[in-house]
């Protein structure tokens, strides 16, 4: 199976050649699109040296500014597409996602549409280091997101997914509006409004390596609130009995 990981950039010079590195030594068809929005730190041109360093199965996508993480993986998703992958990974650049998780994720998706690296699962974790505050914060704003949508999830939130290219073709990308993380709930309710098949394997989640965290206080605040947008945007496949 043919494997496109899809890895939105900004400022990830310090991680992304040990991602790489990683995943390259994966025994899997795997390829990677790194798609950077004109990091000012010269990721875009490190990404160019290691596809040069990799041929064949490393490409760039260098953007002229900072387009956010929607946009990042909406254009992402139709060149993997186009590209012939039979499956499609999202993962982020910065250390949090461990690439071997993927051997077991690819495992999970023959018998799934959507396999999410989950850290509320049995087996899966969060890094020690962090805070009491934080870990309830993800955790609530899990719960939140997920009993409003009626997601059958525990982790509605994770940026850690893999999806068939069949399932992936088959949603109506074009109605997502959704920018930042809440993206990620929205792009799941959809599946889920849709009937796609999920599936859930533990990961556990590590704190960044190197660079600085792009997750705020605001943002959640943020999310929370549009969670309910969501709601309402679907409110036409809910109707048709799709959605619970």
């Amino acid at each position: 199976m043919r494997i496109t990981v899809i890895t939105p950039t900004y400022n990830e010079a310090e991680n992304l050649p040990g991602l790489v590195s990683a995943l390259m030594s994966l025994p899997l068809d795997l390829h990677l699109l790194v798609v950077d929005d004109n990091s000012p730190d010269g990721t875009g041109r490190l990404a160019g040296e290691l596809a040069a360093a990799h041929p064949g199965r490393i490409r760039v996508l260098n953007r002229t500014g900072k387009l956010g993480l929607r946009s990042a993986y909406l254009e992402g998703f139709q060149i993997a597409l186009a590209d012939g992958a039979e499956a499609v990974a999202q993962m982020d650049a910065d250390g949090s996602h461990d690439p071997s998780a993927l051997l077991a994720m690819a495992e999970r998706l023959r018998t799934c549409d959507l396999v999410l690296g989950s850290r509320y699962v049995p087996g899966g974790s969060l890094d020690k280091r962090w805070p009491l505050w934080r870990k309830g914060l993800s955790a609530f704003g899990n719960f939140y997101a997920r009993t409003i949508l009626g997601l059958p999830l525990r982790d509605v939130t994770t940026g850690y997914r893999l999806w068939r290219a069949e399932a992936l073709r088959s949603l109506p990308l074009e109605r997502i509006r959704a920018s930042g993380y809440i993206f990620l709930v929205e792009m799941a309710y959809l599946a889920h409004c849709l009937g796609c098949r999920f599936g859930e394997a533990p990961i556990h989640f590590a704190e960044r390596r190197g660079g600085k965290s792009k997750m705020s206080l605001k943002i959640q605040a943020e999310a929370a609130f549009r969670v309910w947008q969501v709601l309402w945007a679907y409110r036409d496949l809910r109707k048709k009995g799709r959605a619970g």
